[in-house]
């Protein structure tokens, strides 16, 4: 019956935490789907077609036509593309001699995880080391055409990164670009995009290089950082795809695997702002030296009390306080060790005169203390504390002082700031304490639908492919508890219930049936009683002959309950007391319900 309630329960159990997890997930899909349609902003996200099922995906090399790219590379043809990328041959600026050297080792090859042997990659193999490559675009870009720029581009991390940049710069036209093998981080560039982390620290880089329209100094406009951290593309070892569009209209999309993580403008979400303000804080203008900034004063009419004491002590002693009855104030409370003896190296020149060591004075052990009696501290009455006169408001205040505002000589507006320097190369300028990054499917266009369709012939598919892998019910588990943490909670209650419900079943068992058992053993104990066979035994065991073995008897014993045997602590002690004195064979009785047998026993 124990089994049946155990089992019972175990499967009660488990339908309990089957409904708690479909139900969470249950929530969880409907808080997702809540959370599409927040603030009724609709995201432009590649949409993927479900899988059919038995469908083979197959990977082949992009199609790449040069009238529609600035720049394009797959990487996959690998004779070809090391033709197009340009290793710098650079040394670093004001920096120790053994690591200036751009030395940093790239190669063309697989991803570790081969998706499909023919996919290739641009990969950074060393770390700790300065790395520079860089690519002549297949025709400039030149931002006065009025159409977006999209840069698009994979990395896969495939070692993690604790400290290091995946980002890419597209440098800038000019004399300083026309030779690519002195690429370094000098080197001007238009736009830098993309990842970077160290330690705590995650970045998503957008950075463009502002040309001020009157003086022709060039300052760096920072983007502001997205509102949620992109810590995965740096743990999960997965390929991640990250695009940048910046359109004539001055606004600007991240993406990241084809979501918005951040949009806005040029002209007002970049710091520095790329106008300076109209008006600056005048440099000569000086606070005058009887300017009141004070709000509050202290009230010159008050005086102080008086009674009031500015020399009262918090505490003062108790006058009340008697020393308590058997202190020894001649008796100090610690005395030199008696047993100490001086070391046999001690040096008196050297150490000074040598003194035992303090111990507690045994004479105090029992008393209730020794030395100086000293009468305890209690809160003075008559303290007050330093006496201040009340705050009242400054009839002379006149408000917080800034200095005057005058013309900012340097202002300018510049409305158009999606005009920046025309592009003409792409270039990797990194130090990463990470090696193993792969580059992948680096593209530079003006068109947003080209850029979506060069991704769902590679990104996507690949993506696709791993997820497809990795579909397990392991992976979903550990997806929807990263997505939703109450999960584990869940999980954990369950499991704990199902372990103590398996304790019970395997170790518990009912009180009733071992309380009654002592019960009737103690009963029978206390009085002698002869206690029933479990069974009724056959009538002819009644006639038993009394040339039974003992051999027999022993075997018979053995074989039969427990309770048939049964004897009174009296018995056992005369039957004792009756074989010391005999030596002859002796008879024992056993005691049924039913008869007396009568058995012969050898005496060993």
């Amino acid at each position: 019956m124990q089994k049946f309630v155990c089992r019972g329960q175990t499967a009660l159990a488990l339908l309990i935490a089957c409904c708690l997890v479909f139900g969470t997930t249950t929530v969880a899909g409907a808080d997702a789907e809540i959370d599409d349609f927040d603030d009724g902003i609709v995201e432009d996200v590649q949409e993927e077609s479900a899988d059919v099922a038995g469908e083979e995906l197959v990977y082949e090399s992009p199609v790449i036509e040069p009238r529609k790219f600035h720049f394009a590379d797959h990487f996959d043809d690998v004779e070809a593309s090391r033709k197009q990328w340009v290793h710098s041959q650079a040394k670093k600026d004001d920096t120790a001699e053994e690591i200036a050297k751009y030395d940093g080792i790239w190669n063309w090859e697989s991803p570790q995880r081969i998706v499909w042997p023919k996919d290739k990659g641009l990969v950074l193999k060393s770390k700790a080391k300065h790395a520079a490559i860089s690519s002549r675009l297949i025709k400039q870009f030149d931002f006065k055409s009025k159409k977006p720029l999209v840069v698009q581009y994979e990395v896969t991390m495939q070692e993690g990164q604790e400290c290091g940049g995946s980002y890419i710069k597209l440098l800038s036209a000019g004399k300083e670009t026309d030779d690519l093998t002195t690429f370094n981080d000098k080197t001007p560039y238009t736009i830098m995009f993309g990842p970077d982390k160290c330690g705590n620290d995650v970045k998503m880089h957008f950075i463009f290089r502002h040309v001020n329209p009157i003086n022709g100094t060039i300052t760096e406009k920072h983007c502001n950082k997205p509102k949620n951290r992109l810590e995965e593309p740096f743990k999960d070892k997965l390929p991640h795809l990250y695009q940048l569009v910046v359109r004539p209209d001055n606004s600007f999309e991240i993406r990241l695997d084809h979501k918005i993580i951040n949009e806005g403008s040029l002209l007002t979400d970049f710091k520095p702002a790329v106008n300076p303000p109209a008006e600056i804080d005048d440099p000569a203008d000086q606070k005058p030296a009887d300017w009141d900034e004070r709000e509050k004063i202290p009230d010159p009419s008050s005086q102080k009390p008086d009674d009031w004491n500015d020399d009262a002590l918090p505490q003062i002693p108790d006058v009340t306080a008697v020393m308590p009855e058997g202190w020894l104030e001649d008796e100090p409370d610690m005395i030199p060790d008696p047993t100490a003896e001086k070391p046999e190296d001690w040096d008196t020149e050297i150490d000074g005169e040598w003194e035992a060591p303090l111990v507690d004075n045994p004479a105090c052990e029992k008393a209730p203390g020794c030395g100086k009696w000293q009468a305890p501290h209690i809160p003075n009455p008559e303290y007050k504390g330093k006496w201040r006169a009340p705050m009242i408001e400054n009839p002379n205040y006149q408000g917080k002082w800034a200095p005057r505002k005058i013309a900012n000589p340097d202002f300018f507006e510049d409305l158009m700031p999606f005009q920046m320097t025309p592009i003409s190369a792409v270039g990797l300028e990194l130090w990463s304490m990470s090696n193993e990054i792969l580059f992948d499917n680096l593209i530079i266009t003006d068109d947003v639908d080209v850029a979506r369709d060069f991704a769902a012939n590679s990104f996507d598919i690949k993506r696709r492919y791993i997820d497809k892998e990795s579909d397990s019910f392991v992976n979903k588990v550990l997806e929807l508890a990263k997505s939703h943490p109450t999960v584990w909670g869940i999980g954990l209650v369950a499991f704990v219930a199902l372990t103590v419900i398996g304790v019970y079943c395997k170790f518990g068992k009912p009180k009733s049936q071992d309380s009654a058992a002592s019960a009737a053993a103690a009963q029978a104990k206390k009085t002698d009683e002869p206690q029933p066979d479990d069974e009724n035994e056959p009538a002819g065991e009644e006639d038993e002959s009394e040339e039974d073995s003992s051999a027999q008897v022993a075997g018979e014993s053995s074989s039969s309950s427990p309770k048939k045997n049964k004897k009174s602590d009296l018995d056992n002690k005369e039957q004792a007391k009756q074989e010391e004195n005999s030596d002859e064979p002796t008879q024992t009785e056993e005691s049924t319900t039913k008869s007396t047998r009568k058995r012969t026993v050898r005496k060993d």
